[in-house]
């Protein structure tokens, strides 16, 4: 695995569809979580339409996500997709713990700004919620990954932003 690397999506990459539209040699290795971090929303993205995902360090907390393999060459564009130059995410090596009790070191991506309250994800604001099409693919990433249902129950009950303007993204998710 020398010319590879891990990496823990917990957003929308966790979508095949999504994390392949940048980083094509993408493959789904495991599902994990990490330990004493949160998931939140705080920084809009004008891509998303509403406010994109992030993990916050929150003792007694966890964060699902899937686990893909990488080749190397993914790194510049996976910084380059979470805006790592633009100071909007910033990278980090955590360990993720996977459902058979497996430590992974995986790269991972916080956000630069971390929300100054801790407001349980079912009662976001308007200006911190997501899109309606991020939520979705967060949503269809969770089901795809197969993180655990309760887990999936929380995610459901984030609510999204009605935002019904374009985006700035080809991510065809409905089935035809």
């Amino acid at each position: 695995m020398s010319n590879k690397f891990l990496y823990f999506a917990y957003g929308s990459n966790m979508l095949t569809k999504r994390i392949h539209i940048n980083n094509p040699t993408a493959v789904r290795k495991d599902i994990g979580f990490l330990k004493d971090y949160r998931l939140d929303f705080l920084k809009y993205s004008k891509r998303w339409g509403g406010c994109s995902a992030t993990i916050v360090p929150t003792e007694n907390y966890v964060v699902w996500g899937a686990v893909w393999e990488l080749d190397e060459c993914n790194m510049y564009t996976l910084d380059q997709q979470e805006g790592v130059a633009d100071k909007l995410y910033f990278p980090l090596m955590v360990d993720i713990e996977t459902p058979v009790g497996k430590i992974l070191n995986c790269r991972v991506y916080q956000q630069c700004k971390n929300p100054d309250e801790h407001v349980k994800l079912s009662l976001l604001p308007q200006c911190r919620r997501p899109s309606p099409l991020y939520l979705e693919t967060i949503l269809k990433g969770a089901y795809e990954s197969q993180l655990p249902e309760d887990y999936i129950k929380l995610l459901e009950t984030i609510p999204h932003n009605d935002y019904a303007g374009e985006y700035d993204i080809c991510l065809p998710l409905k089935e035809v």
